[in-house]
C-alpha cells in the first residue's frame, strides 16, 4: 500500500507540473489581425510595427516608423531589438506567410503581445520607401 501512495504522489506532482507548463505555454496565442485592425492600432497605441521581410524588401517600401529583423534573424536578435517581451508587436512581411512564422517564434520565445497583421501586399496605407 505504502508504494502504492508514493507512485500515486509522483504521478501527481509529474502530472501538476506538466500542466503547469502547458497553462504557461498557452498564456499567449497566435493573433491574426487584418490591415484595418492594425491600422487602428496603429494611429491609437504605442506599439512595435515589425518589418520581418529582407533589407532590399524593406528598402522598396515599408509602413512609417516600421523596425526591420528579417524573419532568418529573429533567433539571434529579437532580445536585442525587442528587449520589452511585453510590448506589444505588430508583424508583417510581404504576403502573410513570414509574419505568422516569426509572431509564432516570437510568442515561442516569451513575448505576450504579437499581432500578425500579414503582408504589405494587402497595406491599402501609406508606405515610405
Amino acid at each position: 500500500m505504502k508504494g502504492f501512495l508514493i507512485m500515486l504522489l509522483i504521478s501527481t506532482i509529474a502530472l501538476t507540473g506538466c500542466n503547469i507548463s502547458n497553462n504557461i505555454d498557452n498564456n499567449t496565442e497566435y493573433k491574426k489581425i487584418n490591415a484595418e485592425e492594425a491600422k487602428a492600432i496603429i494611429d491609437s497605441e504605442d506599439v512595435i510595427i515589425l518589418d520581418v521581410r529582407t533589407q532590399e524588401e524593406y528598402d522598396s517600401g515599408h509602413i512609417e516608423n516600421a523596425v526591420l529583423l528579417p524573419v532568418t534573424e529573429i533567433a539571434d536578435k529579437a532580445e536585442e531589438i525587442l528587449p520589452d517581451k511585453d510590448a506589444k508587436i505588430l508583424i508583417y512581411c510581404r504576403s502573410g506567410n513570414r509574419s505568422a512564422t516569426a509572431s509564432k517564434d516570437l510568442i515561442r520565445m516569451g513575448y505576450t503581445n504579437v499581432y500578425d497583421f500579414g503582408g504589405i501586399n494587402s497595406w491599402p496605407y501609406r508606405i515610405v520607401k
